[in-house]
C-alpha cells in the first residue's frame, strides 16, 4: 500500500476532489480516483467523501493506493546501477526508456522488476516503495525506501521540501539571463491524455534554472523544480523558449529538427542529483547520477560533476 497526503490551497478552492487528485497523481485517472473514493481508500479530513465534493482551503486529503499484487510484479534478473544503499533505502541510476513501476500495459522490464530480482538474490525481504519517480524517458537518480516506516519519513521530507532535486537538461537555444525562475501554471489536458499545457486554470508551478554552458544554439542547464507538477520541467522549458532536446512531446519545430539531425531521440533530461538528510542517521547525503546529457553526436556532454562548478561540460 502506498500513502499520500495532500493539502488544499487557496487556488484549489471549488475544485472537485476527483479532478484535483487526478491532476496531482500521475498514475491515477479520474475514474481511478472515483473508484478509490468508493472503496474508502480516499478520506477527507479524516472521514469519507464523495467524488463531487468541492474543496475548501486547508482540506486534508489522505490517499492510500493498494499495491499491485506481488504475483503481478515478477522479479527479473536485470542489471541495476546502484548509486547508494543501506539498510533503509536504495538509490538507483535509472536508464532512459524504463518505467519505474509496472503499468497495465507493461508488466516486465521495469525498475521494480529489476529491484525485486536484486532483493531476491541478496535475500532482502523488501517491497517496492518509490520516493521519487521519473517519466519513462527521463533518466537518473530514483530513490526508494526499503520499508513502510522509512518510506513515510522520506515522503514527509519530500512534502516539506527537504529533498533537493537538481536536473541537467540539454536544450535548444539559450535563456536570456544566466539564471532565473519560470512560474507558469501547469494544466492537465484531460480526455485520457497525460500531456500538460500552460493555462491559467492549472496548478501553480515554479522551476529555477541556471545556465551551465551555451554555444547559443544549444545550452546545458541546471534545473530545480520548486513545485513537483507532472512534466513541469519539460513544459516550462518549452514555454520559456528553450525546449529540451530529444523531447517528442514538448518541442518546437526547430528543436525537433535539430534533435532528429543530431541523433537525439530521447529527451535529454537527467535527474542528476538528490540532496537530503538521512532520515535515521541525520547525516547529509548527496546522491549523484553517473549518466550525462548530450547536445548531439560528438557535441557537448555534461554529467552531475558540472554542478560543482569545477568541471566543465565537454
Amino acid at each position: 500500500m502506498e500513502y499520500f497526503t495532500f493539502g488544499a490551497e487557496q487556488e484549489d478552492v471549488g475544485t472537485r476532489i476527483d479532478v484535483f487528485l487526478a491532476d496531482a497523481m500521475e498514475n491515477l485517472s479520474r475514474s481511478g480516483v472515483q473508484k478509490l473514493i468508493e472503496e474508502g481508500h480516499i478520506t477527507l479530513n479524516g472521514g469519507r467523501t464523495k467524488a463531487n465534493y468541492k474543496l475548501r482551503e486547508r482540506d486534508i486529503i489522505d490517499v492510500e493506493v493498494p499495491e499491485v499484487k506481488e504475483v503481478e510484479i515478477l522479479p527479473e534478473d536485470i542489471p541495476l546501477d546502484i548509486l547508494y544503499e543501506d539498510a533503509y533505502m536504495i538509490a538507483l541510476d535509472k536508464p532512459a526508456g524504463q518505467l519505474v513501476h509496472p503499468s497495465p500495459r507493461k508488466n516486465e522490464g521495469t525498475l521494480a522488476n529489476a529491484l525485486l530480482g536484486y532483493y531476491e538474490r541478496t535475500d532482502q525481504p523488501c517491497g517496492i516503495r518509490p520516493v521519487t519517480r521519473l517519466d519513462r524517458d527521463t533518466f537518473g537518480v530514483v530513490l526508494l525506501a526499503k520499508n513502510a516506516h522509512i518510506h513515510a519519513k522520506l515522503c514527509q521530507l519530500m512534502k516539506d521540501g527537504a529533498i533537493h532535486k537538481t536536473y541537467l537538461a540539454s536544450v535548444f537555444g539559450c535563456p536570456e539571463q544566466p539564471a532565473g525562475e519560470i512560474a507558469l501554471p501547469v494544466y492537465k489536458l484531460g480526455n485520457g491524455s497525460l500531456l500538460r499545457m500552460v493555462d491559467p486554470r492549472g496548478k501553480r508551478a515554479v522551476s529555477r534554472y541556471r545556465v551551465i554552458s551555451s554555444d547559443h544554439q544549444t545550452s546545458i542547464l541546471a534545473l530545480n523544480p520548486v513545485t513537483g507538477r507532472t512534466h513541469q520541467l519539460r513544459l516550462h522549458c518549452k514555454a520559456a523558449g528553450f525546449p529540451i532536446l530529444g523531447d517528442p512531446q514538448y518541442c518546437s519545430p526547430a528543436s525537433a529538427l535539430y534533435s532528429g539531425t543530431h541523433g537525439l531521440f530521447c529527451q535529454q533530461l537527467l535527474a542528476a542529483r538528490l540532496e537530503l538528510t538521512h532520515p535515521v542517521t541525520g547525516q547529509p547525503l548527496v546522491i549523484s547520477s553517473r549518466q550525462s546529457v548530450s547536445a548531439g553526436d560528438e557535441q557537448v556532454h555534461a554529467d552531475a560533476r558540472v554542478l560543482d562548478g569545477n568541471v566543465r561540460a565537454v
